[in-house]
């Protein structure tokens, strides 16, 4: 029987080395959540290299907005995967589509290949395709490993019944990872419905400033996104149970 695993989305260095060790398997490594995640800076990565042996994988998102990359943005980002690499990632996330909403492969390839021998992740771009049974076959030919989906729905739970569609349709070939809304609370019911064995979420909470002077005038709280090792640790016994 295939092991459950769990992946935590971190947008920071403690929110990473919570997640480890809280008992997390892997880490998709991502800057800017506000924008749905882009790629961290290089010093981050190889800080948490240093300070744990969990799986990194950075995601490869030179912005924000939708998926359709230009060449010279698409350069920017075969040199991160490189940075990525040097600085010894297990592996990275990407997801590029074509204006018709088509999986782009001849440039997701390019990536993958760039990537060798690191893994590689489809993320959520994935979920604003056209057709997901034909975009779960084209990234299965282009060699991902895995694919981050919410089952084209803004949440997992919502998407459970595309997600269990896609679990049957890869058959092994590749692993279908549920995010989004993912929760101690609901990722039994979760991983009922769909048949997934790995999943994804941020067991995001609010860190309220820790500083002693708050320039009132400003008008801004200021909070940090840290992974809950709480809820890590519920979201794994769940799974275990």
């Amino acid at each position: 029987m295939e092991k459950n695993t769990l992946e935590i989305c971190c947008f920071n260095l403690h929110s990473a080395i919570v997640a480890s060790e809280a008992g997390a398997d892997r880490i998709e490594l991502c800057a800017d959540p506000a924008a749905g995640g882009t790629t961290p800076g290089i010093g981050l990565i190889k800080t948490l290299r240093k300070k744990t042996n969990i799986e990194i994988w950075p995601i490869i998102r030179i912005r924000g907005g939708d998926f359709l990359f230009d060449e010279e943005e698409i350069e920017v980002m075969l040199h991160e995967i490189e940075a990525c690499k040097s600085a010894g990632c297990e592996g990275v996330v990407i997801g590029m589509l074509l204006p018709d909403g088509r999986v782009d492969k001849i440039q997701s390839a390019r990536m993958i290949e760039k990537a060798y021998p690191m893994g590689v992740c489809f993320h959520r771009a994935f979920d604003w395709t056209r057709n997901p049974f034909e975009a779960l076959e084209d990234i299965i030919e282009i060699g991902c490993e895995r694919i981050l989906t919410s089952g084209q729905q803004p949440t997992a739970m919502l998407g459970a019944p595309l997600i269990k569609d896609l679990v049957v349709q890869s058959d092994g070939r590749i692993q279908i990872m549920p995010g989004s809304g993912v929760r101690a609370a609901n990722i039994a019911d979760l991983k009922k419905e769909t048949g997934a064995t790995t999943f994804h979420s941020s067991a995001r909470l609010l860190k309220k400033s820790s500083m002693e002077f708050v320039q009132p005038m400003m008008n801004e709280e200021q909070v940090t996104i840290i992974a809950d090792p709480l809820e890590v640790k519920g979201m794994l016994s769940q799974l275990n149970h």
